[in-house]
């Protein structure tokens, strides 16, 4: 891995964030892969893998509650920590940050409502 990106590195299975915890920032992986759980009385539940240039905990950016799932860093992962006063700056800078953003959330949320069986049967948008 490089030294040359602003993010912090983890290390294998280290913790980035945790369910349960207040957030309010954005999280962007600049290098490596995380794991999303989601942790039940019952275990915890692998939600998603993700990896470069994706990023996590963008509902921080909105509104300061807990963090719904808990993120770490499957093998060693550079991630980039961005800050609303940031991520404003950055949108003012480029405002198709903001469409890329509301898209994968967008996305996101039509995921989790298949997985829970919330899905329109005729696979359109109502």
């Amino acid at each position: 891995m490089t030294d040359k990106k602003l993010g912090k590195l983890y290390k294998d299975g280290e913790v980035i964030i945790k369910q349960g915890e207040k957030g309010n920032c954005l999280y962007v992986i600049q290098e490596g892969l995380v794991e999303v759980i989601l942790e039940t009385p019952e275990g915890n539940i692998k939600v998603a893998q993700l990896g470069e240039t994706e990023f996590f905990g963008e509902m921080g950016l909105f509104e300061e509650d807990v963090r719904s799932c808990t993120v770490r860093a499957a093998g060693e992962a550079k991630i980039l920590t961005i800050d609303k006063r940031n991520f404003m700056k950055s949108i003012h800078r480029d405002s198709s940050l903001a469409y890329r953003l509301l898209e994968k959330m967008a996305h996101r949320l039509r995921d989790a409502n298949k997985k829970i069986g919330i899905a329109n049967p005729e696979g359109k948008d109502p």
